[in-house]
Parts: C-alpha cells; sequence; structure tokens
C-alpha cells in the first residue's frame, strides 16, 4: 500500500474478523427489533435467519417501511480509518434486506410491491439503490485524519459502484458527507443541556456586544457610520440550542435525499450545512474549555534550554479557546444529534488505535530525516541524529510544539469523567496509569451506545489480562454483558502489518446488565495460532468455545479480574478443582503467608556495581543465573560491597545490625518468563550472602522447610500450567499472589515428603547444610547430584503436588500435554510417579 496506513487508518482488517463483529452486534439488533415487535411469538427469538424466512406481512412491513424499522439502526465505526467494518455492515445489512425482499414477493401484498418498485426506481435491480440507502440511513464512522475518510467514503462507493448492470446506472456517491465526518472521537460534547449551552451564549454575546460598542465608537469616541442595510449580529432572535441543532439537522437530512427534492444547488445547501456547524462549535468549543478549565487542567508548554542543548522546564499556563480547537473536538451531540438524543447508538464495531498516548520522538523525527528507523536504532544513535535536527530551529520549534501537545491531553484523559474507568486500585494501589488509545476507544465506545446496544471490538488481549486495564473488565463485568471474547496470537499473520508475537482480543458486549457467563477461547501459544484459512471456523464454532463464569474470574483473579485463558471446559474444571487452596495473596491464620518483595534495580542502582569480586562484596543474582532447584545456572557478572548495599536495602532505616533477608536462604522466583517456553515458572533457593536482582520475586516471611514447599510447588507443572492461562511473559508480582498453593504444615502428612525430596535437589553444596538438617538431612552430602537422580525426585515432586490438588489421572494427563517441548520421557515420568503414588494415598 503507497499511503502510510498507521496515519491514514488503512490497517487491513481481516474480512472473517468484521463479518464476524457485524454478526455478533447488526443480526442481533434486528432479532431484538422483532422480538420487541412480537414479544409472544417466542418461535421468532432464536434464528435470524428463520425468524426472517418465516416472517409474515406485518413483520416485513415493519421491518421496511417503518420509522423504527430497519432504516432507524444506527452503527458507528468511530475510527473508521479505510472504512473496512463500515463495508462490512453495509454487507450485513444488505443480506438482511434481501431476504425481506424475497418474502415481499411470496407475500403478495400490493404495499410492500409498491415500496420495492420505489425503492428500484429507474434500476433494473433494486441492489443500487437499497446500498445507497443503507449507506446514507444507517451508517456512520468518524476518523481523526480526513484523508482516512475520503478513504471509507470511496470504499463505500466503489461497493455501489458493483451493484450497477450498466454503465447508465452510475449515480454519484450518495451524499455521506455528513455520515462520516472528521474530528477527535475521544474529545467533545456527549452531551450538551439547553442551561449550559444559553450560559455560555449569554457570555459570548455579552463579549461580543462590548466588543461591538467599542468599535462602534470609533476613534476619538466618535460614532462611526454604519452601512444602511447592515444588519446586527444580535437584531435576529436569540435561538434556543434545541432549534439549532434542529435547523443543523433538517439541512443534513435534505442534503442526504436531495435527490428527491430537486435540490440544484448542492453546494449552496453544503456551504450552508457548514456555517451552521461552523457557528454551533463557536459555542461548544468554549463548553469543552470549561470543562478543561474545571478539572484543573493547565497547558504545559516544553521549553528548550539552549545553553544544555536539551529540553528545559515545563512553563504551565492557563488553556486557551485554541488549544481546545488543537485537538480537533468532535461534538457528537451537535453532530449525530438525532441518535444521540435516542441515547446512543444501537451498535459501534471497529479496530481502533493500539498507540500509547505519549510522544514517540523517533516517529515523529521520521519525516524529517528517513534515516530515522522506529524499530531497529539504538537508543545511542537516535539521540545522536536527534541532536542534529533540533539544531535546525524550524524543526526545533516543531519537535517543542509536538512535545507539548501531549501533556493537557492525557490529564484530560486521567479526569474526565467519561473515561473513569481507565484506572482502577489493585490491593490498594492505583492501576492504569499507561493511557492507551484502545483503551479510550473502548470506554468511549461504551458511552456511545445506547442501552441495550451492541459492541464489537479489535483490541491487545490486554483488556482481560493486564492490571492496567482492570477498570475497564470492571466496566464489562458490571455494566455490560459480555457476549463473546477471543484472544489470538499474530503467529500466523492475521495482521499482516503486525508484528507475529502480537496478542490481540475479539470483544463482544451489550451494553445491558451482566451475565453470569460468557463464551470465549482462546490460542495463544504460537504453536496453537489460528491461520487465516481456520479462522472464519474458529470463531463460529461452538465446540472450539469454552463458558466462563464472571464467578469463576472473580475466584481466580479477585484483585485484578484478570480472565484466564481456558482452552478448553476441562482447564476452567480443573482451574475451579485447584482453588480448593486459598490464594497466595490471602492472609490466613495459622499457616505460613508469603510476602513478595525486589532488591537492586538495574538501572536506578547501576552505580553500586562492580564487574569484579573482591574483599566484602558479595554477588548480585540476576534471573539467568538460577533454574529450577538450581542457584549455580551461570556465574554472576556483578558483585556488591556488602555495607553498601545493606544501606541500600535499608534505605532511611536505621541498621541495627539485624540480620537482612541476603543473609538468609531464600525463595527467588523469576520475575521474566514466556508461556511459550518450556517452563514459565523458574524458581529456587539463593544461598545466605547473595544480593539479587529486580529479575527476581524474593519471599519473605517463610522458615526455611515452609520454603522447600512453596518451591516444590512452584516448580511443579501443575502450577506451572494455570500460571501459563494467565501471564504470557512478565510475571508480575500481582499474578503470583493469585496463585492458589497449598500452605502446607509440619502437621500433615504429605509435609515431609515433599520437603525432603526438595532438600535433595537444592541441598548439593555445603552453603546449605543448615537448610539440609533443617530439612531431615544430614548434610549436602545427601543430595542428589546425578542427572537420573534428580530427574526422579523431580518426577515424585510433580506427582505429589498433582494429588495435593486431587487431580484425576486423566487431568494430570491432560496438564501435562500442554508442555510440547518439555521431553516426552519427563511427562513420562511424572504420570507413572502419579500413578505410583496413588494407591498408598500420597502421604509417605
Amino acid at each position: 500500500m503507497s499511503v502510510n496506513q498507521k496515519g491514514f487508518g488503512a490497517y487491513y482488517t481481516r474480512p472473517e474478523i468484521t463479518e464476524y463483529l457485524c454478526e455478533q452486534t447488526v443480526r442481533k439488533l434486528v432479532l431484538d427489533k422483532i422480538k420487541a415487535y412480537r414479544p409472544l411469538e417466542t418461535h421468532l427469538h432464536h434464528n435470524l435467519s428463520d425468524a426472517l424466512t418465516s416472517a409474515d406481512r406485518d413483520l416485513v412491513r415493519h421491518l421496511l417501511t417503518a420509522d423504527d424499522g430497519l432504516k432507524q439502526i444506527s452503527l458507528l465505526d468511530p475510527a473508521c480509518g479505510s472504512g473496512a467494518f463500515l463495508v462490512a455492515a453495509l454487507k450485513t445489512m444488505l443480506d438482511i434486506y434481501t431476504v425481506l425482499m424475497g418474502r415481499i414477493h411470496a407475500l403478495h401484498d400490493p404495499t410492500l410491491l409498491d415500496w420495492e418498485a420505489r425503492l428500484r426506481g429507474t434500476h433494473a435491480s433494486y441492489h443500487y439503490n437499497l446500498k445507497k440507502q443503507i449507506i446514507t440511513d444507517n451508517l456512520y464512522g468518524v476518523d481523526l485524519m480526513p484523508e482516512a475518510a475520503e478513504i471509507a467514503k470511496l470504499r463505500l462507493f466503489l461497493s455501489l459502484v458493483s451493484s450497477a448492470n450498466t454503465l447508465d446506472d452510475l449515480e454519484p456517491l450518495p451524499n455521506i458527507d455528513f455520515n462520516i465526518l472528521t474530528g477527535n472521537s475521544l474529545i467533545g460534547l456527549l452531551e450538551v443541556s439547553e442551561s449550559e449551552y444559553q450560559s455560555q451564549r449569554a457570555a459570548a454575546t455579552a463579549t461580543a456586544r462590548a466588543k461591538e460598542r467599542a468599535q462602534t465608537l470609533g476613534v476619538g469616541n466618535r460614532p462611526t457610520a454604519k452601512i444602511v442595510g447592515q444588519p446586527s449580529m444580535f437584531e435576529e432572535a436569540e435561538k434556543t440550542y434545541k432549534q439549532i441543532v434542529a435547523e443543523y439537522q433538517r439541512d443534513v437530512e435534505n442534503y442526504r435525499h436531495v435527490a428527491g427534492l430537486g435540490i440544484t444547488d448542492l453546494s449552496a445547501l453544503r456551504k450552508q450545512i457548514e456555517d451552521r456547524k461552523a457557528a454551533a462549535y463557536k459555542d461548544l468549543n468554549p463548553m469543552l474549555h470549561k470543562q478543561f478549565h474545571d478539572l484543573g487542567i493547565k497547558y504545559e508548554e516544553v521549553t528548550w534550554d539552549a545553553a544544555k542543548g536539551k529540553e528545559g522546564k515545563t512553563k504551565k499556563r492557563a488553556l486557551t479557546l485554541d488549544d481546545i480547537t488543537a485537538l480537533k473536538p468532535f461534538h457528537w451531540a451537535f453532530e449525530f444529534a438525532e441518535v444521540m438524543a435516542r441515547g446512543g447508538f444501537d451498535a459501534v464495531i471497529a479496530n481502533p488505535p493500539w498507540d500509547v498516548v505519549k510522544p514517540n520522538g523517533k516517529e515523529f523525527l521520521q519525516s524529517f530525516a528517513p534515516t530515522i528507523s522506529k524499530n531497529n536504532m539504538s537508543i545511542k544513535d537516535f539521540e545522536k541524529e536527534k541532536g542534529k535536527l533540533l539544531a535546525d530551529p524550524a524543526i526545533l520549534t516543531e519537535w517543542l510544539v509536538y512535545q507539548s501537545s501531549f501533556p493537557y491531553v492525557s490529564a484530560y484523559y486521567r479526569a474526565a469523567p467519561q473515561f473513569a474507568h481507565q484506572s482502577s486500585t489493585v490491593n490498594g494501589k492505583k492501576t492504569g496509569s499507561d493511557l492507551n488509545l484502545y483503551k479510550l476507544f473502548l470506554e468511549q465506545s461504551y458511552r456511545l451506545l445506547r442501552d441495550g446496544g451492541e459492541c464489537g471490538i479489535v483490541i491487545p488481549s490486554g483488556v482481560y489480562t493486564d492490571l492496567g486495564a482492570k477498570g475497564l473488565r470492571e466496566m464489562l463485568f458490571e455494566k455490560t454483558a459480555v457476549t463473546s471474547l477471543f484472544g489470538l496470537s499474530n503467529e500466523k499473520y492475521l495482521f499482516e502489518e503486525v508484528h507475529h508475537g502480537f496478542k490481540f482480543a475479539i470483544l463482544t458486549f451489550e451494553k445491558v446488565n451482566r451475565v453470569q457467563k460468557f463464551p470465549a477461547a482462546f490460542r495463544i501459544n504460537p504453536r496453537e495460532a489460528i491461520s487465516k484459512e481456520k479462522l472464519r471456523d474458529f470463531l463460529h464454532d461452538p465446540n472450539q468455545h469454552v463458558s466462563i463464569s464472571l464467578e469463576l474470574v472473580r475466584r481466580l483473579s479477585p484483585d485484578s479480574l484478570s480472565v484466564m485463558e481456558f482452552k478448553s471446559e476441562l482447564d476452567a474444571h480443573i482451574a475451579e478443582k485447584m482453588l480448593r487452596f486459598p490464594l497466595l495473596g490471602e492472609q490466613v491464620d495459622g499457616v505460613w503467608n508469603l510476602k513478595l518483595s525486589t532488591e537492586f534495580h538495574m538501572t536506578n542502582d547501576s552505580h553500586l556495581f562492580h564487574t569484579q569480586p573482591a574483599p566484602g562484596r558479595l554477588p548480585l543474582y540476576e534471573g539467568k543465573m538460577i533454574h529450577q532447584f538450581r542457584s549455580d545456572f551461570a556465574a554472576p557478572r556483578y558483585w556488591v560491597d556488602e555495607q553498601a548495599g545493606r544501606k541500600n536495602i535499608l534505605g532511611r532505616r536505621t541498621d541495627d545490625g539485624g540480620v537482612l533477608g541476603y543473609q538468609r536462604v531464600r525463595f527467588a522466583m523469576r520475575r521474566i518468563a514466556s508461556s511459550t517456553n518450556e517452563r514459565s515458572l523458574i524458581a529456587s533457593l539463593l544461598p545466605a550472602g547473595n544480593f539479587a536482582s529486580e529479575s527476581f520475586h524474593m519471599g519473605e516471611g517463610l522458615e526455611e522447610r515452609e520454603s522447600l514447599i512453596l518451591l516444590a510447588c512452584m516448580n511443579s507443572l501443575v502450577l506451572d500450567y494455570f500460571l501459563r492461562q494467565k501471564v504470557s511473559s512478565n510475571i508480575n508480582m500481582f499474578y503470583v499472589y493469585q496463585l492458589p498453593v497449598p500452605r502446607l504444615t509440619s502437621a500433615e502428612p504429605s509435609f515431609q515428603p515433599i520437603v525432603a525430596a526438595a532438600a535433595k535437589l537444592i541441598c548439593t553444596t555445603p552453603e546449605f547444610d543448615d537448610l539440609a538438617k533443617a530439612a531431615g538431612l544430614q548434610g549436602h552430602t545427601d543430595g542428589v547430584t546425578d542427572d537420573a537422580g534428580r530427574a526422579a525426585l523431580r518426577a515424585e515432586l510433580d506427582a505429589r503436588v498433582a494429588h495435593l490438588y486431587g487431580l484425576s489421572e486423566s487431568e494430570f494427563t491432560h496438564i501435562l500435554g500442554t508442555f510440547p517441548l518439555v521431553d516426552q520421557s519427563v511427562k513420562d515420568a511424572a504420570l507413572a510417579e502419579f500413578r505410583r503414588l496413588a494407591p498408598a494415598g500420597v502421604v509417605t
């Protein structure tokens, strides 16, 4: 494609996705209309195709000719780009109309036959004018880029052209200049009260009158001559907001249906509409400006420190009306007043931008220097090239304006009531610090829907997993009925211009009270990725979907509401079974409890790191230095002076000489691991006398044997399987706290066998002698170092942990099958141990 795809919104969304979302939204809306019109005829309520093909005369009349029939359905894409979803919506509506048109001839109803004849007009087929009607009456789109909106209009026109039988059938593009509009879908007034509008208009009028009086007095306070016949701007009676909107709507409606009104001067009508809009925006933009002001938002101007050759201190000032205008606000309450007056759109269907709301220096400067690469350029090289470019005063000026354009709009997104779900709290800490356009568009789509409206949207998979999206999940689970959720990997390039490692979600919901369950399916692992050829079947085949209950989501992730990526009903059943144990984050009386922490930051604390050992220095453990049950997987790269490290850990606390964590044997778990690796949960015990980097979650509050119990569970195939359905790469501390882990104590018969087996794997060097003795061994000499012996102990632990969770053999076999990279002999050994231990009750 020759256009800039990101800038022009021309990313290609596969037809299988657009069609599915239209089916889930548009077709459901039509079925809802049938239910409302025929509430007692339940045989029409289940399947739209059946309802349409069996529709009687009155139902067909209602759908085709009534004011609240099909022509009233409003379908919106608020980030329409090249119009892929609008074209798909057109096709879906056309299919529905076509079935009803077939019923006309079967019913032989004069009223319907007359309606069809008027629709066909001079065309041999009704398809051309039917498409025109759908485009004009049902489709709405908005995009920030004017070029993208023009592409959307062109695609609709090309779809229309395909229905022409001859060249004579071709007519100009339907007048949808006021259906497909340009503006910022996220910034603008969703509703306008008459009182607020009149207050704003009164203030503006007072200012204008004062200005006119000053101009009338002229130089030396002498009255100036008034042009005869020129009316004052105040001589016309003041109009209400309702009147202004009505006049605008009337002109737009005439513009849309100009062919039947005998209007010849279309340009004059268009100019009149644009003038009315400009006049309205002169009052609406100040109302939006007041909203910003009431939220306490300031303009933060980025400055340049010439002496230092870098950005200087930010200057704050009051926002001006020009600052608001620069955002290209789109006032929904005015532009689509008729739709918003009904409560909102019937459906929103979209694939919005997925960008973080913050400056992107590489992207901005690419237009000035093609040598700048967004993805394949080091920070050092970019900073060097940036310095050269900003030496040009013209580029520097644009750079500062660009940098200054983000803070005040970001502040609005964080503070505006319409974006209240962009953040939430988890364990008392605020989430959602990262503003992302997809999150903003999802909430805006919810706001733009009428009650009972349908939404279908394509967004990153983080919507159902990331902590920063918890607020949106609260919105979806409390205020809507989720009707489908699919999580997919782009490994097979379903989106051809997007990186293959990206994961995205296909989400549909209805703006009604929540449901108890929703269908879902996830194919995130690259080895299970859905191909283009199988996508349609995957989306439509209920046998590939799983029913997930909101109650289960809340039990599995009470703090984050993250949705686990179940691939089958069995996965959900096993998760329910594992919840017999409390989550790690729960404080439980009478047993051990875990607190996680981190130590040294690799960037902020780098000044403490040395590359050579020396007296008084302790090794700094990094993630790659451990593996499961091993703390010697790689040699250290850095060392830290013990006194400096101790001071860093204590921070502002006084050093009373007490024993700190680094002076004990302690639990450590890698933070970074991929769900597509051989194993994801990687944990071990670090020997005493070592510092740890931020690569780990460090366990606190455990005595030695309890650490061994936790370690055995964390390194088990069962718990790894559980976690892999929650996260794909970064194992956030909150997700660790949401793992159901048995809090075994020494009073339980299963405690000592697990402790002893784990100790034999860990205690293989003298530094673990004390731990070995605490676990009931003689010392590190009882540790097992040969590969066969260690493999046998690992198999025993995997089997014992599986029995702790009460799994059946078929369930454990299913779990083993989810680790394709684990050697089959390892899985066979674990299953054999599972069988061996089962008859003995798993206590010896």
